[in-house]
């Protein structure tokens, strides 16, 4: 232990207490020895910190902070020293706040575009995302702060996620699911990890000991703190046991009870607490001495400028027919679509939970004058009363709200708007109009007919759409990739009045794009962060040429999708059927044809790729610039190996850099091969071996857009080899979007979990399963929690607060409480909604009253050196 002196100082239940969260944000400190408090705030996208005191409500605005583009967004770049820039002002801004961890980035893969999350995360492939999150994480902690990476791992989707389980085979959890984690974690070298919701094969992440072990501090090498997401926390002493060292937010002593138990019935040793509060002392006087700017308006100023760059270096050019970009300042330009007025420039965060439903049921039950004698009566008034309830519900605007890690709604410090960047512009700009509304309703015959006036007199239709904040969000899963219909109807009716429309879309993820061939000119700027709008500009006048490649492909229909089939969880395990097959891995390999591929962008200029050689430690070849304007090109390496012995894409990203060329500028480029460049996950020696063979070399523009082509002999060491091709002719044919039970059960080499929903609810079913629950208690909040969600989505603005009680299971009511509820109190109010309605309130009030007293005695006599 590297603080065995703070540690020798500090009793087993001050060591209990500290490894859950005092608030909603912050650990327990004890200042008097030695142990300090630990500041986190969220920021993926910007410093999201609390003004003033944290409230466990989350109900104080947060300080104004620079909005950067969203991860979905900066991957586009494939720019890691682009990445380390934005990684830097970050921590800079979290130092100022005096945040220890900012919660960030987020590098899970998007095995599947509806979800609703995919906007805070990188890419499709594990290889771009690792590389960008070790930039980003090295930028970040320059500062002398501590990134946390997340969500360790397998977090696939929103639904439910709290209350599922991602049930895959090794060799894909190795090679995807796990080597982005792998490369930021050798790379980068994160001081913090995040676990996720999930389970993981039948194991929640935070007390998997084959994830927080096996893999992340054996074999990946980790030796920081891990952090249980918001409410992650299921068995807090196998968590603590099996390598997490931080359950948050605040579940209060009863935790700390928990682990005096598990430490008195030897289910785990006090070792155990001791090592991970030696990773708690760490990480906190680690960074006990930050780098705070000395000039914060400066500061502000200068990130304002570096977001900028970050959007214009990650923009994307999908199309651009008679190359109608970049504009003509002679041409008569109208600027049509709500999004020019309201850019939709960052993804759609969250709040926090603060359960007080226990003291609420408490007063309520009170006054019901519960007879033991007369049931059927007693139900028929609660229910009537209940009524009544509902409906004054509906009329008040109250809300228990979330919190807690994974907010990515930034105060920003300013907004690039239309009107500022006009006035600076050389644009022969004859007229606006907003076009259709940011819902997805019927627009009233005024605001069309003034866009189609404006249309018809121009030259040239910017148009500004994409996805409303509705589409997309944490905590909610999309049901389809379309753009609302409102916006594509007027779309359709401005081409016919004018054939030079250029779309801007801001989305976060992929959409369908049916309507495409209405458009000359696309420029996808994904969600572009506070300054986007001016970087848009600065490409659509050509001021820079753009750059962007995308880090996802963009499929003509969903119903391509490999995973279709599977995706998301249909109860409670959601099945990774595809096995390896994850976006271009499956399009390339079934020659699926798609409208945009992965690594695909358009530039203002054009590049030739010449002269390739290759041997055992690197690939070069030569790029020249062979158009008039300067620009930057991102080639790509990709690797694949014909007749191998196992299944395998036809080739994987290995590699890539992004080279600067002014016309007529012919530069050498070398991408060197590492220790992932030819290996895969033996599932026989569970170990990453290298099939002997011979390599295609490819290096492309795109995954499709092949320039240069050689092979390369490799001696590998691989032995024996895991799978027979016929009990996995899917797989070997990589033909995945059917594949049935008998060949997925030899895959994932043992019987496939029954995940169907029957029966009794548990602590870790989903409040959204009470619909079917016993009790018709239960079965009216389920009402009342679906009526809620259903409104705020009909209103175009969801209800992230209602997402996250829909999908959280009832232990996370025990664990985002702030100590009102005990896990005693948790297992009663499951009672009640089996329909055992007495045990069940009964339980809830006494454990209330005897929760509070212990947690009075608890404080008492143990904690009177906390701070």
């Amino acid at each position: 232990m590297k603080h065995r002196d703070i540690i020798e100082k500090m009793t087993l239940e001050e060591k209990c207490a500290y490894l859950s969260g005092k608030n909603a944000w912050d650990t327990r400190s004890f200042t008097s020895i030695g142990v300090d408090v630990l500041h986190h705030a969220d920021g993926p996208t910007g410093v999201r910190k609390q003004a003033g005191k944290g409230d466990h409500l989350g109900l104080n605005a947060s300080v104004p902070a620079t909005c950067f583009p969203t991860a979905a967004t900066l991957a586009n770049s494939w720019d890691e020293k682009l990445l380390e820039k934005v990684g830097e002002g970050l921590g800079a801004e979290a130092a100022a706040e005096d945040v220890n961890v900012l919660l960030g980035p987020g590098i899970n893969i998007k095995r599947n575009p509806l979800c609703g999350r995919n906007f805070e995360y990188y890419s499709e492939d594990p290889y771009l995302s690792g590389k960008l999150a070790a930039a980003m994480i090295r930028g970040i902690q320059s500062n002398g702060i501590a990134s946390c990476v997340k969500h360790f791992a397998v977090n696939s989707q929103e639904l439910r996620r709290m209350a599922m389980d991602a049930v895959l085979d090794e060799r894909t959890l190795r090679e995807i699911y796990i080597t982005a984690f792998e490369i930021a974690v050798k790379e980068g070298h994160p001081k913090s990890v995040m676990t996720s919701y999930n389970m993981v094969n039948g194991v929640y992440a935070n007390e998997n000991e084959h994830l927080l072990i096996d893999i992340l501090r054996k074999d990946l090498g980790f030796d920081g703190m891990v952090v249980t997401d918001w409410g992650a926390s299921n068995d807090h002493a196998l968590g603590v046991k099996n390598g997490s060292s931080l359950e948050m937010p605040a579940p209060g002593l009863d935790s700390a009870r928990e682990l005096l138990e598990a430490i008195k019935v030897g289910k785990i040793k006090e070792s155990n607490i001791d090592a991970r509060v030696d990773e708690l002392i760490e990480i906190t006087l680690s960074t006990k001495d930050k780098k705070k700017p000395k000039d914060k308006a400066k500061m502000f100023e200068d990130n304002h400028e570096l977001a900028k760059e970050a959007a214009k270096k990650s923009i994307v050019l999908l199309k651009n027919e008679d190359n109608i970009l970049p504009l003509n300042s002679k041409k008569k330009i109208a600027i049509i679509g709500d999004f020019a007025f309201n850019p939709r420039y960052q993804g759609a965060g969250s709040s926090m939970v603060n359960a007080t439903v226990v003291e609420d049921a408490k007063k309520l039950f009170e006054k019901l004058n519960i007879d033991s004698k007369k049931v059927q009566k007693l139900e028929n008034k609660i229910e009537s009363r209940l009524e009544k309830v509902e409906d004054k519900l509906d009329k008040l605007d109250m809300n228990p709200t979330y919190a807690g890690a994974g907010i990515t709604k930034v105060n920003p410090t300013k907004v690039d708007t239309l009107q500022r960047i006009l006035e600076e512009s050389d644009l022969e700009v004859i007229g606006t109009a907003r076009g259709y509304s940011r819902l997805d309703k019927e627009d009233d015959a005024v605001m069309t007919d003034e866009a189609m006036t404006l249309a018809r007199k121009a030259d040239i239709v910017l148009y500004f759409f994409g996805l409303n904040e509705a589409s997309e969000s944490e905590g909610l899963d999309r049901t389809h990739l379309k753009i609302p219909k409102n916006q594509i109807d007027l779309m359709e009716q401005l081409s016919n009045e004018n054939q030079n429309i250029v779309g801007i879309i801001s989305a976060g993820s992929c959409i369908e794009m049916p309507w495409e061939k209405h458009l000359k000119a696309i420029l996808h700027g994904y969600l572009f962060g506070q300054a986007g709008m001016g970087a848009v500009f600065e490409l659509l006048t050509g001021k820079l040429s753009p750059s962007g490649k995308l880090a996802e492909t963009i499929v003509k229909r969903y119903e391509d999708e490999p995973n279709v089939r599977y995706y998301p969880s249909k109860e409670r395990t959601s099945e990774y059927r595809e096995s390896i097959f994850v976006g271009y891995r499956y399009f390339t390999t079934r020659n699926v044809d798609v409208l945009y591929p992965f690594g695909y962008g358009l530039s203002y200029t054009e590049f030739k790729y010449s002269d390739i050689e290759a041997d055992d430690e690197k690939v070069s070849f030569y790029i020249e610039n062979i158009g008039k304007v300067s620009g930057e090109e991102v080639a790509q390496l990709y690797i694949g190996l014909k007749n191998s012995n196992i299944f395998r894409a036809k080739y994987e990203l290995k590699g890539f850099k992004k080279v600067a060329l002014s016309p007529g500028e012919k530069k050498k480029v070398t991408i060197s091969f590492d220790d992932k460049s030819f290996r895969f996950y033996n599932v026989v020696t569970n170990a990453f071996e290298v099939e002997s063979g011979e390599y295609d070399i490819y290096i492309g523009s795109s995954c499709e857009n092949i320039r240069l082509q050689t092979t390369l002999n490799v001696n590998g060491n691989a032995k024996v080899f895991p799978y027979n091709k016929k009990e996995l002719p899917s797989y070997y044919s990589g033909d995945i979007k059917r594949v049935d039970d008998s060949e997925y059960k030899v895959l994932l080499g043992r019987d496939i979990p029954d995940g169907h929903w029957s029966g009794e609810l548990g602590i870790n079913d989903a409040l959204c399963q009470m619909y079917y629950a016993k009790s018709f208690i239960a079965r009216f909040a389920y009402r009342i929690l679906d009526k809620r969600l259903k409104k705020s989505l009909e209103a175009g603005v969801p209800d992230l607060n209602t997402l996250f009680q829909f999908n959280m299971p009832f232990r996370a009511i025990g664990k985002m409480s702030n100590g009102q509820v005990s896990m005693e109190m948790v297992d009663s109010i499951v009672l009640l909604v089996n329909g055992h309605f007495f045990k069940g309130i009964f339980g809830i009030i006494s454990g209330y009253f005897k929760n509070k007293k212990a947690n009075k005695k608890y404080k008492k006599e143990f904690l009177q050196r906390e701070d």
